[in-house]
């Protein structure tokens, strides 16, 4: 044998032996708990790292201190946490019962900001401010916590689609039993969150495509969701482009999707500006970046730095590698969700489980794709990494739903009853997960069972003869 087929044979070798211990590694009981925990930890820290570097330089000209976004998204994450700590100690049936108040919640709170934004057309001005309430476009200002009511209506949607569509079971096939209350309840909230958030309306749309394909329904469903709500979106847009909805620069996202198709050589207005200042942050970034902290295009540059434009600001610091480890790690809580979800029999947890994955996977792709020009630009954060208090906090509180699945999967639920945790641990972190069933092929048949109380009767009678 030559050198080189030595060579060949070695690498060969080393390759098998990495995929083997890589299926070893997947193969553990726990391997789901953990990937999701490192994963979405990784995008947390990496996401406090570079807000503090996307805002440092404009807190320090405002206040002169450079930690007061970072102070605040850290409290959120504090909050979010929390949250986590919470979810992932909740059994499945208090999920079910969450899903109605939840949603709920979320439909007053969109009704409540859509009163307020049209008392504020009507009054021609830009918000409105109701005692310690105020009205902001998207968001409402409760003195100085600030709520986005759209994140709330992702997590409610999850959670009571998911109880509806796993209590009718094989009367999906129907189309009346999946269009009620599904349907109505879907087009209400696209409709209270589409006029103002195309984006959010998007991930909605996502979310609810995500649970049906979980559920197992017909392909000519998803062919007639498709035209109803590419429909549903151009109207939308149609009636926000008549009536206006984007204040003084008019229906901006018209004017973006304009732009995107049809690119203007002057890019001064707001349709393309932050676009070809992303592809400016995304060319002086190369391959490994300019350091981090050292971006230039944050500096005033570059509109939503902090937010929508995040991954533009990790382009130009950390270059193609930074971004390619947010992507590999948006992959990895891509691969775990739908991992979790293949592996749960209860059909509840799974429609949840690959609802959320849906839901967190579909907005980074289409945050990641507005920056990098693939698609037009939506106006969503990065999940994880851009600033934004309420998107954290649900965003950790939806992870904390997959954490609590992840360890009541049979093998891990098994592993875990095998060699309990110590009881402060329990008590700190999180309690047993229930126990599953015993395979039917280990327990033994009604018959099977009643001939072995007939033999052992046989037998004790012989001898008592």
């Amino acid at each position: 044998m030559g050198e080189e087929a030595k060579a060949r044979q070695a690498r060969r070798s080393l390759f098998d032996g990495g995929v083997a211990a890589l299926r070893g590694l997947l193969a553990r009981p726990l391997a789901s708990y953990y990937l999701l925990i490192s994963s979405a930890g990784l995008l947390l820290v990496i996401g406090l790292t570079m807000v503090f570097s996307a805002t440092g330089p404009q807190d320090i000209a405002e206040d002169g201190n450079a930690f007061s976004a970072l102070a605040k998204q850290g409290l959120f994450a504090v909050v979010g946490l929390t949250a986590f700590w919470v979810c992932q100690r909740l059994p499945a049936r208090t999920f079910r019962a969450l899903g109605r108040p939840v949603l709920g919640v979320a439909v007053a709170l969109l009704l409540f900001l859509n009163g307020l934004n049209a008392l504020a057309a009507v009054r021609g001005d830009d918000d409105v401010k109701l005692g310690p309430i105020e009205s902001d476009n998207l968001w409402l200002h409760v003195g100085s916590i600030q709520l986005q009511p759209s994140e709330i209506a992702k997590l409610g949607l999850i959670l009571w689609a998911a109880d509806v569509i796993s209590r009718k079971g094989a009367a999906l096939s129907q189309w009346r039993e999946l269009a009620m209350p599904l349907f109505p309840v879907v087009a209400l909230l696209f409709v209270l969150v589409g006029y103002k958030d195309l984006g959010t309306m998007l991930i909605l749309l996502a979310i609810v495509v995500g649970l049906l394909w979980a559920a197992g329904v017909r392909l000519r469903v998803f062919a007639s969701l498709s035209v109803v709500g590419l429909a549903g979106i151009a109207l939308l847009i149609a009636a926000a482009s008549t009536m206006g909805s984007g204040g003084e620069g008019g229906n901006y996202r018209f004017a973006r999707l304009l732009t995107f198709f049809n690119p203007p050589t002057d890019c001064a207005d707001e349709g393309c500006y932050q676009g070809i200042q992303a592809r400016y942050a995304i060319d002086n970034g190369g391959w490994f970046g300019v350091g981090l902290g050292q971006g230039r295009l944050k500096w005033d540059w570059l509109p939503e730095a902090n937010n929508d434009f995040i991954f533009a600001v990790v382009a130009e610091e950390l270059g193609v590698v930074g971004c390619a480890v947010i992507l590999a790690l948006f992959g990895v809580l891509a691969f775990t969700g739908l991992r979790i979800a293949r592996r749960i029999k209860d059909p509840f947890r799974r429609l949840v489980a690959a609802a959320i994955t849906t839901w967190l996977v579909a907005q980074a792709l289409v945050n990641i794709g507005g920056v990098v020009g693939l698609i037009p630009i939506t106006g969503i954060p990065l999940p994880f990494i851009s600033d934004g208090g309420s998107a954290l906090v649900v965003t950790l509180a939806g992870v904390g739903i997959l954490a609590s699945f992840a360890r009541a999967e049979p093998d891990a639920a098994r592993a875990l009853h095998a060699r309990p945790p110590a009881r402060w641990v329990r008590l700190l972190w999180a309690p047993l997960p229930p126990l599953p069933p015993a395979p039917a092929a280990s327990r033994p048949s009604a018959p099977a069972a009643g001939r072995t109380a007939r033999d052992r009767a046989g037998v004790g009678g012989e001898r008592r003869r």
